[in-house]
């Protein structure tokens, strides 16, 4: 697999100020027909670099409350459960997991009704703590400068370099670092599919 080449950086770089700009719209300012820019596309989609194509709303033009992060501490073992419960509520926009797997969420919450905000939607029982922090202005830059490109290799988990190669096994898409991890793969593959039949 080739790595990303600067036309394709460009796509992102458009597509992530503008996810509606249309493929003519894009081949203009790449230099390459509307059919390419949907295959470009496409193949970013397939490799994973493109999970999925959504809007920025300004949520306080929508919603009530003060805009708030709040970063809970968790017991180990405990973000992923705290994290699903954030992702659920309507009030939460972005959750984050830091390094020392705290957990830290931009919501927006009632005055003063934090606490039994936090109650009500995660549960007292899965928090060792959390702190808030009131957000006075928020200016949201998804951007892909200064990016490099490295699929990870499914098998070894190495970086897939141009040496690399991409097949579907099981109907799936995966990047592999050499022939050799794909074959390994894709054998095992084989052994638990019949192995669960």
């Amino acid at each position: 697999m080739r790595d990303l080449d600067e036309t394709d950086m460009e796509i992102l770089r458009m597509l992530a100020a503008d996810g509606r700009r249309s493929y003519s719209d894009i081949g203009e300012a790449v230099d390459l027909s509307a059919p390419a820019v949907s295959d470009r596309v496409s193949r970013l989609r397939e490799s994973g670099v493109i999970r999925r194509f959504t809007i920025d709303v300004d949520r306080s033009t929508l919603r009530a409350g003060t805009p708030v992060l709040i970063r809970f501490e968790l017991p180990p073992g405990g973000a992923d459960g705290v994290c699903e419960a954030l992702r659920a509520s309507e009030a939460v926009e972005h959750v984050f997991t830091t390094a020392e797997s705290d957990v830290v969420a931009y919501a927006r919450v009632e005055d003063e009704a934090v606490g039994d905000w936090v109650a009500a939607v995660v549960g007292v029982d899965a928090i060792e703590d959390y702190t808030v922090d009131l957000v006075s202005d928020v200016d949201w830059t998804p951007s892909v400068r200064a990016t490099s490109f490295a699929l990870e290799c499914a098998e070894c988990g190495n970086s897939v370099t141009n040496e690399g190669v991409a097949s579907r096994v099981g109907g799936t898409l995966y990047h592999f670092c050499c022939p050799t991890c794909e074959s390994s793969f894709a054998e095992r593959y084989e052994r638990l599919e019949e192995g669960a039949t």
